[in-house]
């Protein structure tokens, strides 16, 4: 194991609490069940998808939904690509924008 490999699994090991991981997936499966009920209405609450903001919310929920289903890739480098610190701020985002 690389000092890498020590230093992510650190900096991740606050997250693996389970109360994170069923928020995690309750947030993503909401902003795909708004999406997938009526897409027209959702990307007109959010602002509507740019460029920018349509790939974040899918890599997003996508992380989201690896985090909280517990998977936890073996390579450092995807442990960091998937990471929930960005995912959820980015799920928060947009789901605030949609109901606030």
């Amino acid at each position: 194991m690389s000092n890498i490999d020590r230093a992510v699994k650190l900096i991740h090991a606050p997250l693996s609490v389970l109360p994170l991981k069923l928020l995690a997936i309750v947030m993503a499966l909401t902003v795909t069940g708004l999406l997938m009920w009526e897409p027209r209405q959702f990307a007109e609450d959010i602002g509507g998808f740019s460029a920018g903001l349509a790939p974040l919310m899918i890599w997003a929920t996508c992380s989201a939904m690896v985090f909280g289903m517990g998977f936890v890739p073996r390579r450092w480098y995807f442990q960091v690509f998937f990471t929930p610190y960005i995912a959820l701020p980015i799920l928060l985002y947009i789901l605030g924008l949609r109901f606030l």
